[in-house]
């Protein structure tokens, strides 16, 4: 089947040039970057109208689109978590837009606590999180509109569900961190006065205290400002609200830590780390006895003991010393989970406070178990279990046995029994052995002809594990296979294996990504005419780089969202905060070329590129449109071959977080229509 596009739109080409240590680089779509400018919008709605147009042609899109909406079409609940006398829980009906969070007592019936259903009438302002007060009679939840990392915030009485005060603006990347019934901590940027409120650098966070009943104009700077400049603050509180707990960081990888101790009136903030060279977080307390999370002088982490009358670094005890396996810690019922990461799959152990160890919690299978997570008077709690192949069940567990029993299934068309799912160890380019797991039909023929997808991410310290995928019940159905490697760059094997795909090592990565597809194809699970390589975000400069660098590698390249001009990054948003994976065209002569070799953006040269649809969405304000804009326009200039080269532009939407369901499945539509029909396949 060959379906051409219609002829592209005409992008105009400007003149506007760079100079980086005597290299002039020109940026011929640089005007792209103006979101607000009348010819960018005209230019989105073209490059829309083209992209429907060829998309409209697909025969077999719209049995693609109903297969998705009767997969999608059941309910979907989250795990329950108690607050005050309610346990709460999210529940869709199946093809609503946003999932309703519900509430219910002891025996009593479930009613709705919030829709956000009614927050908008097309379903894309979503909820953005929410916070109660220790007796939960408070709740402060956040809106986003569109996707948005700006949200509102809004105070209720949670008993009568009545709003309290003003709603506050203009918050972002934040939590809500209450103090008693009195108010909460917050987290925000001063609103860009400059240029686009979109794609306009937010670069100093800052702590700010809310006292109910206050007007916002009012509100306490707590941290950050001048006097401590910070990209990113986060507050929060210890359960028991003895201690205010604050991490600050100039980058998304290393921060500072901060105490303040409530309990003493006008106690000063405390610093604990004062330097940003690893991860650190406070897990909880035991009166004065802290409870943190580190890598400092530990890869994989270890959980540290320290009183807090002196809490410097050098007084730290080990009390779940480092080992072969990352580990995260969360705490639940009086005691402390530790999650363990072996080959990117969990493994999950009970200790008591003072670190003995007590059960090794029996999961279902090999897969990712998340949750065991409650407050400590809780006896009863509750995660979650998915793998490629297992659709996530809820488990109840008791904390006192050690007993898991399930609690609520997923109610998916999907029979595992068919299906299988394998790990595979390759080796990269430079050796090293990278690990990926491959799901597929059981009886699937190796003979080089199976639609694959193959997705990877490959930075900021990220944990690609194991979670199943209704959307990917589609190409598993047409005999497809979907593969995951976990490249260097995440966290998977610790903070060695991430800093090994940072920086000057970021080709690592690519060539990781590039030898998982040699060795699906080498192993004859597919071939180049039938691979398709897809990545959102960071993962989308990876598709862009790989796509640059070995164009002959695959058939079809999906890049969401991603960051394309690498000279020019952090010049938007919070890009700046994301150096410290990628260095920066400014920092020296030999950061810039690296960065200029394999920027997707300006490594694009005249070459027969695979069918390649950029995804992105006009409200993306965490790595903006223009990186997807500049790059789908230079993508159509320099492609030489056959291959339909298109953007699908998402109206109304952000960087992925509260997509409703229809966009969802039109997006997971339009992907496997396009990836099916340039591999000449059909769908009945």
């Amino acid at each position: 089947m060959n379906i051409k596009p219609a002829p592209y739109p005409q992008t105009k080409k400007g003149n506007v040039t760079d100079t980086y240590f005597d290299t002039t680089v020109p940026d011929p779509y640089r005007w792209l970057e103006d979101d607000r400018a009348d010819d960018t919008k005209a230019w989105v709605q073209e490059q829309n109208k083209v992209t429907q147009a060829y998309l409209g042609q697909i025969p077999f899109r719209e049995t693609i689109r109903k297969r998705l909406e009767t997969l999608w079409n059941y309910a979907k609940y989250s795990a329950p978590f108690k607050e005050g006398a309610y346990t709460y829980f999210y529940k869709n009906d199946g093809l609503q837009a946003q999932a309703v969070l519900y509430r219910q007592t002891e025996g009593g019936e479930p009613e709705v606590f919030l829709d956000p259903n009614k927050f908008s009438k097309d379903g894309t302002t979503s909820l953005a999180g929410i916070s109660f007060s220790k007796d939960g009679s408070l709740a402060g939840y956040q809106l986003s509109g569109g996707g948005s990392d700006w949200t509102n915030a809004v105070v209720i009485n949670a008993q009568n569900k009545q709003v309290i005060g003003d709603t506050l603006k203009d918050v972002k990347f934040s939590g809500i961190a209450w103090r008693g019934n009195e108010g909460f901590y917050y987290s925000t940027y001063d609103k860009p006065k400059e240029g686009s409120q979109l794609s306009g650098m937010t670069d100093q966070h800052k702590l700010y205290w809310h006292k109910l009943g206050t007007p916002q104009a009012q509100d306490k700077l707590i941290f950050g400002g001048a006097e401590t400049p910070r990209r990113y603050i986060s507050a929060y509180l210890t359960e028991d609200e003895r201690f205010l707990v604050i991490t600050a960081a100039n980058s998304t990888t290393g921060n500072e830590l901060y105490i303040q101790d409530l309990s003493k009136p006008g106690s000063a903030i405390v610093n604990v780390v004062n330097n940003m060279d690893n991860v650190h977080y406070v897990v909880d307390n035991v009166g004065s006895k802290l409870y943190i999370h580190t890598n400092l002088y530990a890869p994989t982490y270890r959980l540290v003991t320290v009183d807090a009358a002196d809490p410097q670094s050098g007084k730290w005890k080990n009390l779940i010393a480092k080992g072969a396996n990352v580990l995260e810690v969360s705490t639940a019922g009086g005691k402390l989970f530790a999650h363990y990461l072996k080959d990117a799959t969990t493994l999950i152990q009970q200790y008591n406070m003072d670190g003995k160890l007590e059960h090794a919690v029996t999961l279902p299978g090999v897969g990712t178990a998340s949750g065991f997570s409650a407050k400590k008077e809780d006896k009863d709690i509750y995660y979650t279990f998915t793998s490629y192949v297992y659709p996530s069940t809820i488990f109840k567990y008791n904390v006192q046995t050690g007993k898991s029993d399930v609690y609520k299934k997923s109610g998916v068309q999907f029979s595992p029994e068919l299906y299988e799912s394998k790990q595979v160890f390759y080796k990269s380019k430079d050796g090293t052995k990278v690990p990926m797991i491959i799901t597929y039909k059981k009886g699937v023929v190796l003979n080089g002809k199976n639609p694959t997808l193959l997705y990877a991410y490959g930075g900021f310290g990220v944990n690609l594990t194991p979670s199943f995928s209704t959307s990917n019940i589609v190409l598993l159905e047409q005999g497809g296979i979907y593969a995951v490697p976990n490249l260097r760059g995440g966290g998977e094997y610790g903070e060695t294996w991430h800093k090994a795909g940072t920086k000057m090592r970021k080709q690592n990565v690519f060539d990781d990504f590039i030898a998982a597809a040699e060795y699906l194809v080498a192993h004859k699970y597919t071939s180049k005419e039938y691979l398709a390589v897809a990545g959102g975000s960071n993962g989308g400069l990876l598709v862009g780089a790989t796509i640059t660098q070995r164009p002959e590698l695959c058939q079809v390249a999906f890049p969401a969202v991603g960051v394309m001009d690498m000279l020019r990054y952090n010049k938007f948003t919070a890009g700046a905060g994301w150096a410290y994976d990628y260095g920066t065209a400014e920092e020296s002569e030999a950061m810039f070329k690296y960065l200029y070799q394999y920027s997707p953006y300006h490594a694009l040269k005249p070459a027969s590129y695979p069918a390649t649809m950029v995804t992105t969405a006009d409200h993306d304000d965490r790595v903006v449109p223009a990186h997807s804009f500049k790059f789908a326009a230079r993508l159509q200039e320099m492609q030489k071959g056959p291959a339909p080269t298109l953007i699908r532009i998402e109206t109304n939407a952000g960087h992925g977080a509260g997509r409703s369901t229809a966009q969802i499945i039109g997006q997971e539509t339009d992907k496997w229509a396009f990836m099916f029909v340039n591999m000449g396949m059909e769908v009945k």
